[in-house]
C-alpha cells in the first residue's frame, strides 16, 4: 500500500484551473481499483491520495498521469506502507 502526498506549488486559482481534469483522473483510477481514498489537506496545501497498487513503478507510471503532475501544480511524495493493524472494516489492507 501507497500513500501520495501532494503538496502545491501554485497558487489555489492555478490548481482550480486543473481541478476538473485531476477529479476525472481520480475518476478513472478509482475505477481501475487503484485508489482506495484521496482529499484535501486541511489547510488546504495539497492532497493524500491512498493506493492499493503492490508495485512502486507500476504506481509512479499511473502518478504520472495526474493532470496535476504533468502540468507541474504539485509535488509529489510517495510512502510505502505495510498495514499491521486495522480496524475490522478494514482488514482487507493487511
Amino acid at each position: 500500500m501507497f500513500i501520495i502526498s501532494l503538496h502545491y506549488k501554485v497558487s489555489m486559482d492555478e490548481v482550480e484551473k486543473h481541478l476538473p481534469s485531476h477529479v476525472e483522473y481520480l475518476k478513472e483510477q478509482y475505477s481501475l481499483n487503484n485508489f482506495i481514498a484521496s482529499g484535501r489537506k486541511v489547510p488546504r496545501t495539497g492532497g493524500v491520495i491512498l493506493s492499493n497498487i503492490k508495485d512502486r513503478e507500476q504506481l509512479e507510471t499511473v502518478v504520472n498521469k495526474d493532470p496535476f503532475k504533468r502540468n507541474n501544480v504539485a509535488d509529489y511524495e510517495i510512502t510505502e506502507f505495510i498495514p499491521s493493524m486495522t480496524s475490522k472494516e478494514l482488514d482487507f489492507l493487511k
